[in-house]
């Protein structure tokens, strides 16, 4: 496996590690930890054994190991998902509190006013979809937007009806262990107390303005009141480090914490929020609200080598990215470093194909058929047929990958969150409110942020660039819900005990990206055997048949894009942060690894232990090998430097980006440029690709981890 990292290190130089954690620091620990806790504990400042916490459960007869784990786009929101494990709670209790969290901290992705899917794995092994994607109202019908896109993008007609409650509390009524009201509640308090504007929330606050395009005349978060309210409560935006309130969001929090989810669906909140939809020449209504309701309907299921592959099936993308993994898995050599190049044009062929395939798929009440047409899009035999047509040798138009009816659709505000423990609970979640910030409508007196979903319904009579019509598999019909790339998966061994089966839990968020990281970030983990920290750092591909190109991330490997380039790809490049992914998995000693996105600042995986007592030092013959690596801070350089431990300090210091401890063996074969963050010195070499200063990797975003019963971390400011 190190021959195989270093080879692929060698080719895409990722930027970061992503942020994990784990397990009681056993000595292989130095394979998996990275990031600001693990530079706390080598760095002479270790984390004392301590006693359990007053009233924390210890599990009878568990082997030391971890409780379980939680990996979501917050620092503070997987903290809470760690807490409420420490509390007695499972898997789903943390879940729900961590996804309660990130629609306070993250509402530019998500929150109360939109909705998503979720893959539960239960302890005794069955699985269950559970689909809470947004509806439309009963007034909508097909023509709706004819002539008038944009009402789908913002105001009260581009809200669907939201879900994510019903989500949530059949998750909680089904799996949890802990009182509704308190793994709500810490999410209230970070609303009603604040928190501190970070670098993700300035980031998506820049874009959500820039997005507005060159006719904006106006700032929305500043200039809308409601919005102002939040975000610039003194006249002006909200600056990083300064501290950020959602008091009316606290209030609606806490009213359905302690009432429950209904509280949200009729009453005084739902009467609000259909007041403020229908000032804005929205026509849902009470009864639409009051009749929304989760669908549970059948996962999809594959096997791939040696594992089983379980995700959510339509309206959501998992059989999208089941079925390129089924047509990847045909293939020998996927993890061979010397096959890269024809690996990667064959997974950009296959993806094609796939989305070719999604044009058919919806809401399956809508669809007579639909179940038939998802398992042939997953079957040996189609993936057998699909490599029959893909040629190693060259790619194709488009008509080629038989499109059936395309859109080419960006919906960035998506937000992934995963959790397991011990028991074998895992689940992995999407939600999002679409677009960033949803419609761009709070409701005045919840500060509930709505979605626009409704722009994932096709419209009819429209035509893109490739002159393929909207499929009417996804026409907007009065209940229906729409078509979404949403593919959170979940992994297990195959032919293993029903106690080891869990491995791994992952899912992305990004739009039409999603279904394409979460391929890829499976091919790492199972495929080419790295952490789940690598997995995520390694620089992705994305091509969803239109518009015709292939994107790849600046840190590439130029050779690889020269390759397809020369099979007739049309090669794109584009900066990191299209697509941002979780994931989580069990090792085979019961240890949990978490891994957040290390595209994002603030994201963090993190661990509980079950034992308490367990010491975080790294006494081993393994940390006494241990070497820093750290990039300079010039986007000048293609530097990376190395100091010994009682150097360290300076490295903290210096405000790096990313910190990653290999063992000595490994850093000999990884050499100053196979690890380079900063890629400068390819940016001089690739002249097709747009490198700047400002989409160097030297500017990503840096890590956070916290971990159960250790003091919190800081990160960094880039």
């Amino acid at each position: 496996m190190d021959a195989f990292l270093a080879f692929f290190f060698s080719f895409f130089s990722p930027s970061v590690t992503g942020s994990s954690v784990v397990g009681a620091m056993a000595p292989r620990l130095y394979q998996y930890v990275t990031g600001l806790l693990a530079l706390q504990t080598a760095f002479g400042n270790p984390i004392a054994s301590a006693p359990c916490p007053s009233g924390t459960p210890s599990p009878p007869g568990l082997e030391a190991g971890h409780l379980g784990a939680v990996a979501s786009e917050s620092d503070v929101c997987s903290h809470i998902g760690i807490e409420l494990l420490k509390q007695g709670g499972n898997a789903a209790d943390a879940l729900v509190g961590t996804v309660a969290c990130v629609g306070v901290v993250g509402m530019y992705h998500s929150g109360i006013g939109g909705g998503g899917f979720m893959i539960v794995r239960a302890p005794n092994g069955t699985y269950e979809f559970i689909d809470f994607r947004e509806t439309a109202p009963a007034a909508a019908f097909e023509d709706m937007y004819k002539d008038n896109e944009d009402a789908s993008l913002e105001g009260g007609l581009a809200s669907g009806v939201p879900g994510e409650l019903r989500g949530l509390q059949h998750l909680h009524e089904n799996y949890g262990a802990l009182p509704w009201s308190t793994v709500l509640l810490p999410a209230v308090k970070v609303a009603r107390e604040g928190w501190t504007v970070n670098e993700d929330l300035v980031r998506y606050m820049d874009s959500a303005i820039s997005s507005a395009g060159e006719n904006a005349t106006s700032n929305f978060l500043v200039d809308d009141i409601e919005f102002a309210i939040d975000f610039a409560p003194k006249g002006r935006l909200l600056k990083l480090n300064e501290t950020i309130t959602r008091k009316r969001y606290a209030d609606t929090l806490e009213t359905i914490a302690l009432e429950g989810p209904d509280a949200f669906y009729s009453g005084p909140i739902a009467e609000a929020t259909i007041r403020a939809l229908q000032s804005a020449n929205g026509t849902m209504t009470l009864s639409d609200l009051a009749n929304y309701t989760a669908a549970i309907r059948k996962p999809s299921t594959i096997t791939y080598r040696d594992y089983k592959l379980t995700a959510c099936s339509a309206p959501s993308g998992g059989e999208v990215a089941l079925s390129v993994l089924k047509i990847m898995e045909g293939y020998s050599g996927v993890g061979d470093p010397s096959n890269i190049n024809l690996t990667t044009h064959r997974l950009d062929e296959s993806m094609k194909f796939a989305y070719g395939m999604r044009a058919e798929l919806g809401d399956p009440s809508f669809l007579p058929g639909i179940d038939a047409y998802q398992t042939s899009m997953v079957s040996a035999q189609t993936a057998a047929e699909i490599r029959s047509k893909i040629s190693d040798t060259q790619t194709f138009n488009v008509s080629y990958y038989d499109p059936k009816g395309l859109e080419s659709l960006e919906t960035p505000g998506t937000s992934h969150v995963v959790t397991a423990d011990h028991t074998g609970l895992a689940i992995s979640l999407t939600t999002t409110v679409n677009l960033l910030f949803g419609s761009k409508l709070v409701v005045p007196e919840t500060g509930v942020i709505m979605n626009n979903e409704m722009n994932d319904f096709s419209i009819p009579g429209t035509t893109n660039a490739f002159g393929y019509i909207p499929s009417p598999a996804n026409y907007v019909r009065p209940g229906k819900r729409p078509l979404s790339s949403i593919s959170p998966v979940i992994v297990e061994h195959l032919n293993s005990t029903l106690a080891d089966a869990f491995y791994i839990a992952v899912g992305a968020a990004g739009g039409s990206r999603i279904i394409t990281a979460t391929i890829q970030n499976i091919m790492h983990l199972l495929d080419g055997g790295m952490t789940t920290a690598e997995a995520l750092a390694m620089p992705r591909i994305h091509d969803q048949l239109v518009p015709a190109q292939v994107s790849f991330e600046y840190a590439f490997d130029n050779a690889t894009t020269a390759f397809l380039s020369e099979l007739g790809a049309n090669v794109t490049w584009v900066a990191p942060g299209q697509s941002t992914a979780q994931g989580l998995r069990r090792l085979e000693d019961g240890m949990f690894e978490a891994a957040g996105e290390p595209r994002q600042s603030n994201s963090a995986g993190n661990a509980k232990h079950l034992e308490c007592t367990a010491s975080l030092r790294l006494a081993t013959r393994e940390h006494s090998q241990t070497r820093v690596w750290y990039p300079i801070r010039s986007v000048t350089q293609n530097t990376m430097m190395r100091r010994d431990r009682h150097k360290a300090s300076r490295a903290s210091k210096q405000q790096v980006n990313c910190i990653t401890f290999l063992t000595r063996s490994r850093a000999r074969r990884m050499t100053n440029a196979q690890h380079a963050i900063n890629t400068g010195e390819k940016c001089h070499q690739r002249q097709t690709n747009p490198c700047s200063k400002e989409t160097q990797y030297a500017h990503m975003p840096p890590l956070s981890i916290k971990a159960a019963n250790a003091a919190p971390s800081h990160h960094s400011q880039a």
